[in-house]
């Protein structure tokens, strides 16, 4: 398969190794997981090159105080987390090479989980169905998604879709968690007694390096993946947001930068707010809870959710 840009090198050589490039899997066992009862079509299901665990989770994640971090720059991009006054930061430059982190913060197992090709960054309850889970990366992508897997059950579970799409645990859902993705300097700011992810992960990563800086700058996808709406370029930014099961985005570059503004999904009021200096959008309910949203190419975001309301300035 010919790409339009050069794959990071811990990817270029999963594709070598798997020798799949990415291609349509047909089988029943892709990865070693069993697809016979997936709920998503299985010639829609591609290897992203790696294997099984190729792109290994943090499941014994390092922790270091904010005021000692010396690894990070001013506009690096963070995912913070925050649970019974506890707030913790995941640096994306660390995610990019492991997409999973099992954690546990103030008590609460979470699974902070980032896919580069879909720019999705988010983050679900462990516990699912009152039982604990641990997931890891299948090598395995659905609309350029990647598929978790959780070693529980050994079931495929979608990031975008949030829910198990094979496997024993097939329909069951996951707990969308409200998180932050902003700067380094802004979360910094905010939390300045707060927890970083330590780049002391176990594994040799180049956490210096911008792995997908080359797919970021392109205006196309790694693989192909259904375009059914044309409102918006296929890599525009959006924030995307479920209320009652109701998807709705929000083009960035439309946002008002700064200011706040007030939407109604459902007769559900919502207010929105955009700081583009630290690249922070945030959803809050009618009383100032945080609603979960995720910022997301629009490729991604109307493959998953077609009938999607889409927000105009």
């Amino acid at each position: 398969m010919n790409l339009p840009f050069p794959l990071p090198g811990v990817v270029a050589l999963a594709f070598a190794v798997s020798g799949l490039s990415g291609q349509c899997a047909s089988a029943r066992q892709l990865n070693g997981f069993d697809v016979s009862n997936a709920t998503i079509p299985v010639e829609e299901i591609r290897s992203g090159g790696p294997p099984r665990d190729g792109i290994p989770s943090i499941d014994h994640p390092k922790i270091e105080p904010a005021p000692e971090v010396n690894f990070l720059r001013d506009d690096d991009i963070v995912i913070g987390v925050e649970h019974k006054g506890e707030a913790r930061a995941y640096p994306l430059r660390i995610l990019v090479w492991h997409e999973i982190v099992n954690d546990v913060i103030a008590d609460k197992p979470v699974t902070v989980t980032y896919c580069p090709l879909c720019g999705t960054a988010m983050v679900f309850d462990a516990t699912v169905d009152g039982r604990q889970r641990s997931f890891g990366v299948s090598g395995l992508l659905f609309n350029s998604d990647v598929l978790m897997y959780d070693r529980e059950t050994n079931s495929l579970w979608s990031q975008l879709g949030m829910r198990a799409v094979s496997g024993p645990a097939v329909g069951k859902t996951l707990t969308w968690l409200p998180s932050e993705r902003l700067t380094w300097k802004a979360w910094r700011t905010a939390h300045p007694n707060g927890e970083v992810l330590s780049p002391d992960t176990g594994h040799r990563r180049n956490y210096k390096e911008d792995a997908y800086a080359s797919y970021f700058a392109s205006s196309e996808t790694m693989f192909p993946v259904p375009i059914t709406r044309l409102e918006l370029p296929k890599k525009a930014w959006i924030v995307g947001v479920l209320v009652d099961g109701i998807a709705k985005a929000y083009p960035v570059d439309q946002l008002p930068a700064g200011g706040s503004f007030e939407d109604e999904i459902n007769s559900r009021k919502l207010t929105i707010h955009w700081d583009p200096e630290a690249r922070h959008a945030e959803v809050r309910g009618a009383s100032g809870e945080p609603i979960p949203s995720v910022m997301v190419f629009w490729f991604a975001w109307q493959a998953f959710y077609p009938e999607t309301l889409l927000w105009k300035a």
